[in-house]
């Protein structure tokens, strides 16, 4: 179970100081912006793309990159399937939790493990744009000509122990999260970029459970 726990952190989102990241400036609306968030996750009904995770370590000396395909659709179901270089399924569907690395399968009731829960609980709200609203989370926001940035600091001491900080990068035309970086108490991070990003498609149930 250790082994999934520490892979699926790498699903959570980003990372930075509290300055004022490289090429953004401070948003002065945050009320406005927040509103509008809420808004557009509220038309979302369904979202897939491609994605590239980059994982950093201090102790390695080039970064891990794997790529896959991303599903969410409402409400609750989540799927992050790695394609290259290896196979792997994490997929949630409400309150079940299925896993497959290889051919092995393990499968998990969230609402009886709290890590999991919590783990799934951000994971969804990561998507949907809840995340701001987040009395665990300590926002600072940010925005260039094409993108906001909402730097998220944990508060809750549980929470600190594995995140140091999360960024989410959102598009500007559509208010999507298109990059999410994850930063640990050591500096170690990760990010995942989505591309391709489709909403409101057809996706069939049984995509969020796994054979």
């Amino acid at each position: 179970m250790k082994k999934h726990i520490s892979f699926i952190f790498f699903l959570l989102p980003l990372v930075l100081t509290a300055q004022v990241p490289a090429g953004f400036k401070k948003l002065k609306d945050t009320i406005a912006f927040k509103q509008k968030m809420q808004d557009q996750s509220k038309l979302i009904n369904s979202m897939e793309s491609n994605f590239i995770q980059e994982k950093y370590l201090s102790v390695m000396s080039e970064k891990i990159i794997t790529r896959g395909h991303f599903y969410f659709k409402k409400v609750n179901m989540l799927r992050w399937e790695y394609t290259d270089p290896y196979n792997y399924v994490i997929a949630i569907n409400k309150d079940k939790m299925f896993i497959k690395d290889n051919n092995k399968i393990t499968k998990y009731d969230i609402n009886s493990n709290k890590m999991f829960k919590s783990i799934n609980e951000m994971m969804m709200n990561t998507v949907q744009g809840n995340l701001l609203n987040n009395k665990d989370y300590k926002p600072a926001y940010f925005e260039n000509e094409k993108q906001y940035l909402v730097e998220l600091t944990p508060v809750q001491k549980a929470a600190k122990d594995f995140l140091k900080n999360i960024y989410l990068y959102i598009d500007k035309s559509d208010y999507s999260v298109v990059k999410v970086k994850l930063t640990e108490p050591g500096d170690d991070y990760t990010t995942i970029d989505f591309t391709d990003r489709k909403s409101n498609q057809l996706i069939a149930d049984e995509k969020f459970t796994v054979k």
